[in-house]
């Protein structure tokens, strides 16, 4: 993500920020100019120091400080280009439902930031009733017996469920160790799930072709599901599975192993954008620093290749799980990527261009 700045008074801003700490500007999101930017009221709309020449107006969410997103003020719409695609959010009456959507809003808005800038195809329900991108936010429910029943996160023909105790940190956490994941976070579940919504945009519904160049890089998804979650969660991954996989989960169904991929490659071109916005360079004082050396200095969303992000991505992610560890934090990207994996990237990146 790239790095803001206030234009009233120069103040760095993160994405998130509702207000500039520095001058007190109200502070929104513009999408179509990619800005968080700064506020000045006119009427009852706003108009943006950003994109001075449209009046602005704030999402519905943003009366409840789930969303900071602008849109035109004389749109129809009520909600920005990110919620208009909720299809059901938890009962925010309750205190500790209102703190958890909050911060699956802020990871969700993260991911359409990525998902906008890439250009892919987004449908929400009303443009496409049967296969438009939607998110189901449940909560577990107790019946009158204390019987439990869990929502399980998942994707269904692109309506994504979440569970709701994922945005707590002590269960996301439990968890993680209970799967025996060395990763687990919200924005991490986002780019999953919505790899699965785009199989089915991207591959399933191109033909044949798309089809086939899929099944030669993941293999065959006729295989039957449910009994390969089975398999995998009976067995575990095979011994070797680092050779062609980046995560054990990848390894479970060749749909799995393209939403992992997507995943990994979304957090790639994110975190890469990031360090390009802090003028980040590599240059590690040992005697073969010259093999870890890189300088972010593209737009990664642009890149020709997967080899031009590989090649600063590797650098990168050395040098800041050294970072990590020297505060007692665990890697940053605890994962290898392996040739196999990079050509998966490489799928990746020439699908999502």
């Amino acid at each position: 993500m790239k790095l803001f700045e206030c234009e009233s008074c120069g103040q760095p801003l993160y994405f998130e920020n509702t207000v500039c700490e520095s001058c007190g500007h109200r502070l929104g999101y513009v999408p179509e100019v990619n800005k968080v930017t700064a506020l000045e009221p006119e009427g009852e709309a706003w108009r943006a120091l950003g994109a001075p020449g449209t009046l602005y107006k704030f999402c519905l969410n943003a009366e409840v400080d789930a969303c900071n997103w602008l849109l035109p003020a004389d749109s129809a719409e009520p909600h920005c280009a990110a919620c208009r695609h909720n299809r059901t959010i938890p009962d925010i009456s309750d205190a500790e439902n209102m703190a958890r959507w909050r911060k699956l809003e802020m990871a969700k808005h993260h991911l359409f930031y990525t998902m906008l800038k890439l250009k892919l195809p987004l449908k929400n329900r009303t443009d496409d009733p049967e296969g438009g991108l939607a998110f189901d936010f449940l909560s577990d429910q107790v019946d009158a017996d204390g019987n439990v029943t869990t929502v399980l996160t998942g994707h269904d023909n692109g309506l994504i469920t979440i569970n709701v105790a994922e945005a707590d940190d002590a269960e996301r956490e439990k968890r993680r160790t209970q799967m025996q994941e060395p990763y687990r976070t919200l924005l991490g579940h986002f780019r999953h799930e919505v790899g699965h919504y785009f199989w089915d945009k991207l591959v399933r519904d191109a033909g044949d072709e798309s089809l086939a160049k899929f099944r030669e890089m993941f293999g065959d998804e006729r295989a039957d599901y449910g009994q390969a979650l089975q398999t995998h969660y009976n067995n575990g991954p095979p011994a070797d599975w680092q050779d062609n996989f980046v995560s054990t989960y990848a390894t479970a169904h060749p749909w799995e192993d393209f939403a992992e991929t997507w995943a990994h490659y979304l957090h790639i071109v994110d975190t890469l954008e990031t360090a390009r916005s802090f003028g980040m360079k590599i240059r590690p004082r040992i005697r073969l620093g010259h093999e870890l050396q890189a300088e972010v200095d593209f737009d990664p969303h642009k890149a020709k290749d997967i080899d031009d992000l590989i090649d600063n991505w590797l650098p990168l992610t050395y040098a800041v799980n050294a970072l990590n560890r020297s505060m007692g934090q665990p890697d940053l990207y605890p994962f290898i990527l392996s040739p196999a994996v990079i050509a998966k990237l490489g799928y990746m990146h020439d699908l999502t261009h």
